[in-house]
């Protein structure tokens, strides 16, 4: 369970996330509870008090987690989102308009040389592409 913790916190690292802000993830995925409090978090996952409030607020923020209070406990809990992966991949898809929007501007910026507007053709039409087609996909999972 430790290798997958350590695993996921490298792994969202490289989407964006801070490591620790991963490794919650990866705890949160694999732990026999579905929820922790800050300080069971932070204990599991050997941080400090504050890494952890910093990465539980990233992860809020981004809607990966849901804070919650059980009745009659003073703490919040955190736990993963619903449909947390297609939650996650819907806030993703808003890149794809900014990838775009970057493709149309080298474009304009390379003029008619067709070596230069190839690639950056390439790069525009694969976020078209993925913007008309991701949406629908997302559709058919909410469906299941």
């Amino acid at each position: 369970m430790e290798d997958f913790v350590e695993h996921a916190g490298l792994f969202y690292e490289r989407l964006g996330l801070s490591r620790t802000a991963g490794r919650v993830m990866g705890w949160l995925l694999v732990a026999e509870s579905d929820s922790a409090d800050a300080p069971e978090l932070a204990e599991a996952l050997m941080v400090a008090k504050s890494s952890m409030s910093v990465a539980l607020r990233q992860l809020d923020q981004a809607g990966l987690v849901e804070r919650f209070r059980r009745p009659g406990e003073r703490r919040d809990r955190y736990r993963l989102a619903e449909d947390v992966f297609a939650r996650a991949f819907r806030a993703k898809m808003a890149e794809f308009a900014a990838f775009r929007a970057l493709a149309e501007e080298g474009l304009r910026a390379v003029g008619d040389d067709p070596a230069r507007r190839r690639r950056l053709e390439l790069m525009r039409d694969m976020y078209v592409f993925m913007m008309e087609r991701f949406p629908r996909l997302l559709d058919e999972w909410d469906s299941r």
